[in-house]
């Protein structure tokens, strides 16, 4: 069988490496969203089962048919939404699920008729690789300033993938885990408490349907999930150089949240942070099998929903700094690619910084984050440049 034959331990361990950056960032922003609208212990556990079954289908499916790395999975964004304007509104779970619905209404009606996919299809390449640049770039800030609360771990990772980056390149973000695993065990830092038996059981919320839900909770959560998420998720295909059918991705993600969101599935979108991990040279050197650590993360999401408590343990058992120390080390080939993309055409280089520098400054600004500004800076700013010396901004 193709897949075994085509999967390599670097694929196996960006795949897991993606799936430990998902959680472990956002399982939080999650229980908040869901504790914001009176979520029960069982809820939020459905909650987790349908963030971990509808990304793991969606991003395991496709990967397998177009052998391409497909990376799907939920809003994080989306979930401080969900839950500033729950508290805010005093809005109910039921509610809130029907604000889920007609947001998944929404992004299904974007890919279906292929406006998005137009509107990205106008942005440069500049932009875009800049776009990706200063998303990632926050994580590997990140992960230098974990050394302040955990030195010994973040030096220790850090050599140890230097070290491997120079002899054992594939192996670099396994042997810099696994060296991670090993230093935060004796330093103590492992909270192996946080690991409970129990299956996750999914529950059914018959949603209701208000206008002030609507308004409140379904429209930002439907901006935030394009701009915040499929903007940039779209970036790091075009700036890896894949070729994907993005309106019917975002079409499968609209309809794939519709199904989950009565079980607590608020927002299912394409992934950027952890696509990037799957997508780049990293995984493999070989970007026909790099679609394997996506198929791992998609198992590895769905085993996570299937045993939402015992899996989220193991998760939360790692510190903190563990975590964003490998994520923002996984990053920096992606970084370091998208830059020198971004920074190569002369005519374009000024406005894609500008892009790179709003986006990684994190500004929010009407409730919508920086990645969207960012793009609206840059482009700006390319028309500004160059209105009247060509017709069109587009490459």
């Amino acid at each position: 069988m193709r897949l075994f034959r085509d999967l390599s331990l670097s694929t196996f361990t960006a795949g897991v490496v993606a799936v430990l950056v998902a959680f472990t960032s956002s399982v939080a922003v999650v229980y908040q969203a869901a504790q914001a609208l009176g979520a029960t212990p069982a809820q939020v556990t459905s909650w987790i089962w349908a963030i971990g079954i509808g990304p793991g289908l969606c991003t395991l499916i496709p990967s397998l048919i177009l052998k391409k790395p497909v990376m799907v999975a939920w809003s994080t964004p989306g979930g401080a939404v969900v839950a500033t304007a729950a508290l805010a509104g005093g809005f109910s779970m039921a509610e809130g699920i029907g604000a889920f619905i007609l947001s998944a209404l929404l992004i299904t009606l974007a890919g279906a008729t292929g406006w998005f996919e137009r509107v990205m299809n106008r942005i440069p390449i500049a932009l875009a690789s800049a776009l990706l640049a200063g998303v990632l770039a926050r994580f590997a800030l990140d992960a230098f300033s974990a050394a302040r609360t955990a030195p010994a771990l973040v030096v220790v990772m850090l050599l140890v993938y230097l070290a491997a980056r120079r002899w054992a390149p594939r192996y670099a973000v396994v042997l810099t885990l696994l060296a991670g695993i090993a230093q935060a065990a004796l330093d103590g830092r492992m909270q192996w408490s946080a690991v409970t038996l129990e299956l996750a059981r999914p529950v059914f919320t018959m949603p209701a349907f208000t206008f002030s839900a609507f308004v409140s909770i379904a429209l930002p959560l439907f901006i935030v999930t394009m701009a915040s998420q499929n903007l940039p998720g779209v970036a790091v295909m075009r700036t890896t150089g894949y070729a994907m059918p993005v309106s019917r991705l975002i079409t499968m993600t609209g309809l794939a949240t519709l199904v989950f969101a009565p079980f607590g599935g608020y927002a299912i979108n394409l992934s950027a942070i952890t696509a990037a991990i799957c997508m780049g040279r990293e995984a493999h050197e070989d970007p026909d099998k790099r679609y394997t650590a996506a198929v791992v993360c998609g198992v590895f999401y769905i085993l996570i929903g299937l045993f939402a408590a015992v899996i989220t343990g193991l998760l939360m058992a790692f510190p903190q700094e563990l975590v964003l120390a490998i994520a923002g080390l996984a990053l920096l080939g992606s970084i370091g690619g998208g830059l020198a993309q971004a920074l190569a055409h002369e005519g374009q280089r000024e406005a894609a910084l500008i892009t790179f520098l709003v986006t990684l400054s994190g500004v929010v600004l009407g409730g919508i984050g920086s990645a969207f500004w960012g793009v609206v800076a840059g482009s700006v700013a390319l028309f500004v440049q160059q209105y009247g010396r060509n017709k069109s901004i587009a490459p």
